[in-house]
């Protein structure tokens, strides 16, 4: 059985072994039998795991709020509402000297941008369940934030002060 997203690695599982220790009572698999199990059927243990793996992939992602992309020449912010996603963008052209992965550069750009940078909204609907886009966007290069970049790229939005 593949995943819904993706298989916890040995890391994560180990990481993660009260957790799983508790799934597995929860659907009536007792250590012994876990054992017995990785023995004689890898091939169901492996089912096992994966349907593990999508529990905790769908729950991490159903608490996701505001997700992040950062590169040199773009910024973008994700405001992961129900419905739909929010974007907040910062771009830079590419022959700029622009550098968003630089912390100084990016608060400068950020209260006040700079000549040339671009920053801007959009919104849209997930293209699939919530859950899965959010985790895609993650497997992208976005990482989870804690919303306040999102927030004070809003203020410098153009009609927004």
């Amino acid at each position: 059985m593949e995943p819904q997203y993706r298989l916890l690695t040995q890391e994560e599982l180990q990481a993660l072994e009260k957790e799983f220790v508790d799934y597995l009572i929860v659907n009536g698999i007792t250590g012994k039998d876990w054992e017995q199990l990785k023995a004689d059927s890898a091939e169901e243990a492996e089912r096992i795991v994966a349907l593990f793996s999508d529990v905790v992939f769908e729950g991490v992602m159903r608490k996701v709020q505001y997700l992040e992309y950062q590169g040199q020449k773009v910024f973008r912010a994700f405001q992961c509402l129900p419905d739909k996603l929010v974007m907040v963008s910062m771009e830079a052209p590419s022959e700029s000297k622009a550098d968003f992965t630089d912390a100084a550069y990016f608060r400068k750009a950020a209260q006040h941008p700079l000549e040339g940078i671009k920053v801007y909204t959009t919104q849209k609907n997930y293209p699939e369940p919530r859950e899965k886009t959010l985790f895609k966007m993650t497997q992208e290069g976005c990482v989870v934030s804690d919303g306040k970049r999102f927030k004070s790229l809003c203020l410098v939005l153009p009609g927004t002060t």
